[in-house]
């Protein structure tokens, strides 16, 4: 995935006209959101899944909640209006990458001006501490602004494409995957679960209406497994429908049903093993509960086809990123 270190991508500014513009890359039927994105970036957001629109109106939303309605004071007052500089955003420790395309949409939002990016590597590479990710050059007032906003993005979802790698390595080979959950932040879930795709992860459903997830609280009130699974099915017959059980006695009647995906829960390795000589290759299976990256292996190896690990989204750390302000030639 990583490009060639002279890569150089120069951005178009925002401007205060109204509308889209002749390069955005929005195309018609955006009107919801005024859409100021360089149609170079949108096209790559696009191609790796995410909604422009959507990565815009987040970076608005960063740079608003940093800057409350102001301006950023300190760099105000300590730095000419005209100064320009380079700055090189640097792994502080060795992760996996995701999310620079996300961090140039803020810095595209702040800018008063036009900026050059120099993409050193691309999303879902594994990179070293000290290592280079970007380097833009632009006002200076404006990368210090954007600073904060670019580096908690970028360190986030860095962080879970980080986890994630050390999952999807520990399944290699085995046949399973690592997928999330919806354990996400509220307002970044897209962006999140495309930190998971950049460490090597699998998603799960990205809404509570793109596909049926029966658990145990839905079966207490539909009166068992398998009356709820068949509800389902008879309202959202399109959909595909994943049934949560506890006990290998579940089993039976919801395949009986159809069940497209079974998610075994808090199954140990040995029921596990058990459940999927049962399964038998009629219904996807999908582990749960008590998993860890020790165990995660074992419980891979006995034949299901996901782990579903909430705490890539919900609890991953961050991966540490800074950025430095290049010495001007000449200074002390």
């Amino acid at each position: 995935m990583t490009t060639p270190d002279d890569l150089q991508y120069r951005l178009t500014t925002l401007t205060d006209e109204p509308g889209c513009g002749g390069d955005c890359a929005c195309g018609e039927g955006a009107s919801a959101y005024e859409c100021g994105l360089d149609s170079g970036l949108a096209a790559l957001l696009a191609d790796a899944g995410l909604d422009p629109l959507l990565v815009e109106e987040i970076a608005h939303m960063t740079v608003e909640e940093d800057l409350d309605g102001g301006v950023d004071v300190t760099s105000v007052a300590t730095i000419p209006e005209d100064a320009v500089a380079t700055g090189d955003f640097t792994a502080r420790e060795a992760g996996t990458v995701a999310g620079l395309r996300v961090a140039e949409a803020i810095l595209s939002v702040v800018c008063t001006d036009d900026f050059e990016v120099e993409r050193h590597v691309e999303d879902g590479d594994r990179v070293e501490a000290g290592q280079r990710l970007l380097s833009v050059t632009t006002r200076t007032r404006d990368l210090l602004t954007a600073e904060r906003g670019m580096l908690n993005l970028l360190c986030r979802l860095s962080g879970i494409a980080t986890a994630t790698r050390l999952w999807a390595d520990v399944l290699e080979g085995t046949g399973a995957e690592v997928r999330d959950t919806r354990k996400t932040t509220p307002g970044l879930r897209a962006l999140e679960k495309y930190a998971v795709r950049c460490g090597g992860g699998v998603n799960h459903r990205m809404s509570l209406s793109d596909a049926a997830l029966v658990k145990d609280n839905h079966v207490i009130a539909a009166g068992g497994v398998a009356q709820a699974f068949r509800a389902v099915r008879e309202r959202f017959p399109e959909l595909p429908i994943e049934v949560e059980v506890d006990h290998l006695e579940q089993i039976p009647p919801v395949l009986a049903e159809g069940a497209d995906l079974i998610l075994l829960d808090n199954f140990t390795v040995e029921r596990t093993r058990e459940a999927v000589a049962l399964v038998a290759g009629r219904a996807r299976l999908e582990s749960s509960g008590r998993l860890t990256l020790a165990n995660a292996r074992e419980y891979a190896t006995t034949g299901v086809d996901y782990l579903a690990v909430g705490s890539l989204t919900h609890s991953s750390p961050i991966l540490d990123i800074g950025l430095d302000l290049r010495q001007q030639e000449g200074a002390a």
